[in-house]
């Protein structure tokens, strides 16, 4: 048998046990559940990479740290609020990556210039 068409038969079937046993509810609550842990997996792996670098962002000035940090929370809070409030129509997807390429603008060109040596 095609792999593709196996597959599609197996989504048919698992579409079919949902309608039939009736679990739209049961569905839409573990969809939530993922999504919060998503987000959790996402912070996690945040604080991970700024665990093994922190030692090198404590060396930076006040003002870049701020930055650096306000940008990275900024774009966290950007990411959560996504995932909590309904899609909506195409204006808070822009806004949502307008939001996020600031933020990672901002964060580039911290350390950016906190790596550049001499001119």
């Amino acid at each position: 048998m095609n792999p593709t068409l196996r597959g599609f038969l197996i989504i048919a079937l698992i579409a079919t046990v949902v309608v039939v046993l009736q679990l739209e509810r049961t569905l839409s609550a573990l969809f939530i559940l993922a999504r919060i842990a998503f987000f959790l997996a996402i912070a996690y792996f945040l604080f991970l990479v700024w665990r093994d670098r922190r030692q090198e962002i404590s060396t930076w000035s006040t003002r870049s740290r701020v930055v650096f940090y306000g940008a990275a929370a900024l774009m966290v809070v950007n990411v959560a609020v996504r995932f909590w409030t309904p899609v909506g129509n195409g204006w808070n997807l822009i806004a949502f990556l307008a939001v996020f390429a600031g933020g990672g603008f901002a964060m580039w060109r911290v350390w950016r210039d906190e790596h550049t040596y001499g001119y």
